[in-house]
């Protein structure tokens, strides 16, 4: 194979500017509990690829499902280019990465899951599923999902990188709703993992407390709508810091946003000294590591925000060329079928000194919300529904409320931060869509932080 790709590199690499090549094999295998039992099982195999190419500026893209014309595929990239780059006098700016050779295979900290049969696979689902529906007759569905995808890639480009990699992605997903006189009130667990298959086994007493919000939030009140103080727990926090802060300061939404460019400058503050947030896929063991991205280029952390002030934001070679500013090695793509374009990777706010007891002192009322729903972010306004909530009074949790949304600009909510617990937690259940690629593996960790002015809807 590397034989292969570096001859036909070699061969067409002087009619464009870039060239790049990528070959995978992908192996899925799902299934659904619903409603009273098993509702589907896939397994699936997929071979395919694509070729880049990059001509003034202007880039063709091919995607394939077989590599058996792979040379045809080359040169309709570089038609693309060609035509796409035209009389253009923009030229192709990638910043310079040093090329890699590598053969990395597929490597596990824990137990592997192709070592264990489908069979045993679904019985463990069975029995989780069981757990949702037998919690109480006030559940009125429950879902138990399984996701396991095995990746094996290589990357050629006429730099001269050549990378054989490959990874094993894990997610396992619950949800149960409840109901009472007309009443519905849903609650849900998800996790994922790259390490093994030991972080889906013994869930039986988060699949019970799953249930049990549920059942319990069907006979609470909302909150009275007003703006509190708020103690938002670690995985609150980990979405917020993804979605709220880390689209923002991906290099290709500041390139295509000039008042963001005007407003993301390096230097301005954004936050307390205790602030620090950051992104990489340097660290080991996440749903969000890898050594090297979809371009070839070293992982590494980047620093967003230090000491409350911005520092950073990431790139893929392109963003960081056209911006003046260095790799970070945020190119990635969900797989052959799309190109890669600036991701998050693992992102995180540092933990601070306080304890979690201690972000409540001093709150004559507030709000605890922890869990999640869902949300959704416009540009820097963002909408977060908790899955749980507690009442904050006289600097103690109080009596616990549902349907907690928190609303707000991310830019004076990271002002509005007032302190950093030290509970640090990684919430490895995410998976991020951006540009049609959407559940791409990502980390997202932080402690649990306080922030004053936050608006929450309500009676």
């Amino acid at each position: 194979m590397k034989h292969n790709t570096s001859e036909l590199l070699q061969k067409y690499k002087q009619k464009v500017d870039f060239l790049e090549i990528r070959l995978e094999n992908s192996e899925t295998t799902q299934f659904k509990f619903f409603g009273d039992g098993l509702e589907s099982v896939n397994s699936s195999n997929a071979t395919g690829g694509y070729v880049r190419s990059c001509y003034k500026g202007a880039w063709g893209f091919c995607s394939f499902n077989e590599t058996k014309n792979l040379k045809q595929y080359i040169e309709d990239a570089i038609k693309q280019a060609i035509i796409l780059g035209g009389e253009r006098k923009e030229k192709t700016t990638l910043v310079t990465v040093k090329p890699q050779e590598k053969k990395l295979p597929v490597k596990l900290a824990g137990k592997d899951p192709r070592t264990i049969s489908l069979e045993d696979k679904v019985k463990l689902f069975d029995h989780y599923h069981g757990l949702l529906k037998s919690y109480s007759n006030q559940i009125s569905n429950s879902t138990a999902r399984y996701l396991e995808k095995i990746q094996n890639v290589t990357i050629a480009n006429s730099d001269g990188t050549y990378i054989e990699h490959g990874w094993i992605d894990l997610e396992a997903r619950f949800s149960t709703t409840a109901k009472k006189d007309g009443k519905l009130q849903v609650a849900q667990e998800s996790l994922g993992s790259r390490k093994g298959f030991e972080e889906i086994e013994n869930l039986d007493k988060r699949i019970i407390d799953t249930a049990k919000r549920s059942v319990d939030h069907l006979d609470l009140k909302s909150p009275k709508a007003g703006t509190y103080t708020v103690v938002i727990d670690p995985i609150l926090t980990g979405l917020f810091v993804h979605e709220a802060f880390g689209h923002l300061s991906e290099g290709d939404f500041i390139f295509d946003n000039p008042n963001m460019q005007e407003f993301m400058v390096f230097g301005k503050k954004f936050g307390e000294s205790f602030l620090n947030i950051l992104d990489g896929a340097e660290i080991l063991n996440h749903r969000g590591s890898y050594l090297f991205d979809d371009e070839g280029t070293p992982s590494k952390n980047t620093c967003l925000i230090k000491e409350g002030i911005l520092v950073g934001r990431l790139h893929s070679r392109e963003t960081a060329g056209k911006l003046g500013e260095k790799s970070t090695g945020n190119a990635r793509c969900l797989d052959y079928r799309f190109p890669p374009i600036v991701r998050m990777t693992n992102t995180w706010i540092e933990p601070g000194k306080h304890s979690p007891e201690d972000l409540l002192s001093g709150i004559k009322l507030g709000i605890w919300a922890g869990n999640w729903l869902g949300g959704q972010t416009n540009c820097e306004m963002f909408t977060f529904a908790s899955g749980e909530a507690r009442m904050i009074r006289d600097g103690k949790l109080a009596e616990p409320v549902r349907d907690v949304n928190l609303t707000g600009n991310v830019f004076q909510s990271l002002k509005n931060i007032e302190g950093i617990a030290n509970d640090m937690y990684w919430d490895e259940s995410g998976g991020c869509g951006k540009g049609g690629q959407s559940g791409l593996a990502v980390g997202v960790g932080g402690p649990s932080i306080r922030i004053k002015d936050v608006v929450v809807p309500g009676d």
